[in-house]
Parts: C-alpha cells; sequence; structure tokens
C-alpha cells in the first residue's frame, strides 16, 4: 500500500489539471496511486508532507480529503485489523468529539459492532466510501471503527456547515443508527499511537501548501517592473514560508529518527509556526495584490477564503498554552541547570 510515490508525482497531476483547466477529486488522487504515500515515521516522513502540500497548493478542500484519507489508511496499517475494501475506496477520518455529537459503539460479535449518534465534523461525507470514526463503547472508553457509508443505518445530513471557506471539504454531520462497523485497534489507541502526534504534525504540511499556493499567485503578479512596496510584501512572504519550511523539514527528520516517540511538542510546535506563517502570507499577500485577484481570480479568491478556515483546526491559544506547559515541565524536570531547549 506504501510504495512512497515523489512528490513531484503529485505536482505532476496537479500542473496537468491546471493546464487543461479541471478540477480535481479524491477519485483521482486515488486512481493515480498518489495516495499510496509512505507511513509517518517510516523513513520516507517528508515525502509524504511534500504530496499533501503539492495537494493543499492546488485546492485547500481537496487535501482536506485527501488528508483524511489517508490518514485513514495509515491508522489502519498502524493499528492492524483493517477491514477488506473494494480497491478505489475513498476513505475520511472522523475523530472530532464535539460535546453535543456523539457515537456510541455496541459490540455485535469479536470485532462487529453496531454504530448509533451523530458524528460532526465529517469531511466528505457525501463522497467518501468508507470512513474511520471515533466513538464510545459501553465501559465510555474511546474507541475507533471502520465503517462503510453504503448501507441502511448510515444518513448523511445537510447539517452543521455553512462556511463559505473550504466550502467543498462539506463537513457535515453524519447520523448513524445501528450501522455495522468494524473495530480498529484496542479501546484509546486512537490517542495512544505515535502516529497520533506524527498525524497531526502533517496537518501543519497542509497549510503549509495552501499558504505557498497563494504566494506563488502572489510571485507570479509580481513581474521585474513591480513597485517597492510590493517587492516588499513579497519579501516577506518569503521570510515566513522559509522558516515554516525549514521547521517542517526538521520536524519530519526529528519523526523519522524517534519514529516510536511521542511528538507532542515537535508537532504542536511546528502547527503553530506553520499557523504563524500562513497567517503572515495572506496577510502581505491581500496588501500586495488588492482588490483585484481578490474579486476577479476565482483560484485565488478561494484559496484566501479557505486557509482562514483550514488554519482554525488549530487551537490558537489553548496549543500554544499547552506548549509552553510541556516546555516548563522541561525545564523544571532537567537536571542540568545551563541545559536549554533552544541552541543551534
Amino acid at each position: 500500500m506504501y510504495d512512497a510515490p515523489p512528490a513531484e508525482a503529485a505536482d505532476v497531476l496537479v500542473s496537468l489539471a491546471l493546464r487543461h483547466g479541471c478540477g480535481l477529486s479524491l477519485d483521482h488522487l486515488v486512481a493515480a496511486g498518489i495516495d499510496r504515500l509512505p507511513r509517518p515515521g517510516a523513513g520516507h516522513t517528508l515525502s509524504r508532507w511534500r504530496v499533501l502540500a503539492a495537494v493543499a497548493a492546488h485546492d485547500m478542500s481537496l487535501v482536506k480529503l485527501f488528508e483524511g484519507h489517508t490518514d485513514a489508511l495509515a491508522i489502519m496499517a498502524e493499528l492492524g485489523g483493517a477491514p477488506d475494501t473494494p480497491t478505489g475506496a475513498r476513505w475520511a477520518t472522523w475523530c472530532a468529539e464535539p460535546p453535543d455529537a456523539r457515537v456510541t459503539f455496541e459490540a455485535a460479535g469479536q470485532r462487529d459492532i453496531r454504530l448509533t449518534g451523530t458524528k460532526a465534523w465529517c469531511s466528505g461525507a457525501a463522497s467518501v466510501t468508507h470512513a474511520v470514526l471515533s466513538g464510545w463503547n459501553a465501559a465510555g472508553e474511546p474507541c475507533l471503527a471502520a465503517v462503510a457509508m453504503d448501507q441502511p443505518g448510515v444518513r448523511v445530513t445537510g447539517e452543521g456547515w455553512h462556511a463559505v471557506g473550504m466550502a467543498g471539504s462539506a463537513s457535515v454531520d453524519v447520523r448513524f443508527d445501528g450501522a455495522h462497523a468494524v473495530q480498529i485497534g484496542k479501546p484509546g489507541d486512537y490517542v495512544r499511537r505515535p502516529g497520533f502526534w506524527q498525524g497531526g504534525a502533517g496537518i501543519a504540511a497542509c497549510w503549509f501548501g495552501g499558504a505557498s499556493g497563494i504566494a506563488r499567485t502572489v510571485r507570479e503578479l509580481s513581474g521585474p517592473k513591480s513597485d517597492a512596496h510590493r517587492f516588499a510584501h513579497l519579501g516577506a512572504i518569503e521570510v515566513a514560508l522559509g522558516g515554516a519550511a525549514a521547521l517542517l523539514r526538521e520536524s519530519a527528520a526529528w519523526i523519522d529518527r524517534h519514529p516510536q516517540a511521542n511528538a507532542q511538542r515537535v508537532a504542536m510546535r511546528v502547527r503553530l509556526a506553520v499557523e504563524q506563517a500562513a497567517n503572515e502570507v495572506m496577510h502581505h499577500a491581500g496588501r500586495a495584490v488588492g482588490a483585484g485577484p481578490l474579486c476577479r481570480d476565482p483560484r485565488f479568491a478561494r484559496a484566501m477564503a479557505d486557509l482562514p478556515v483550514f488554519l482554525r483546526q488549530s487551537h490558537a491559544e489553548r496549543d500554544l498554552a499547552a506548549l509552553g506547559q510541556q516546555v516548563g515541565a522541561q525545564a523544571i524536570h532537567d537536571d542540568k541547570e545551563d541545559t536549554s531547549p533552544w541552541t543551534l
């Protein structure tokens, strides 16, 4: 399943789509084998992230679906017990747990379960064939299951999604009424496995790709005769993306060197850094090009609307506080007085 296509494969597919004026879909990426990515921590994490970034630069709603699909494949590969599915299956990963939407798992056999309840934030629910989703067993333990969407007891609603940005991801509510599913792993495995934070870091690669797509438009509109102000904005974009790219490469290398370690701090740091860089890119892009492309270039306008919504997958100050708490805890428990987490 994971034969690590080079990032250039995704770039070629995206370039062909742009050249011929056609949109890409998750179907196209799966059919082309672009989804056969290396697993996080398997030695080619950066290659995985480059593909995610290439797709995001083309279409952020699409990469939301593509990342969910590839994440589901990685979860099942890591935890084992993946159900038999047809070739070309399109997967989603739905593991958000808001307080007002909850799915219960009722045992119906050794691994067979039945799902009941509402799952919120189900990206691509109307277009995927299968999903990995989180829920709760009778003992109140968090669990994972794989479910086929084409069956009685699964109803994709049109509720819960009114966004203009990321409209194409269509993250609606799905209702389950005794739907058949297969349990994946053991209770608590989803967040306990190394791949949880490794995959979380990969979201930053998607944000980076979205920001780089916006930056590409700014550069294309900034010819050699542009004024100094536009060049200053382009320079600020270069600084923001250069630093984010360096930290993404460093984080991918760390994950590959420590495939079984807890990557929470690495993931939170790179996510927050890329979020900051993406906000910088949007700020300078709008000021550099003015209202024209925002009003007359549909791809640029959509990207500028998509990225702020996509970035809210970050928990903002809560994540900053959690990261700071980890750094502070390291200082408290460190035996060496002169040890600093910030060294070259």
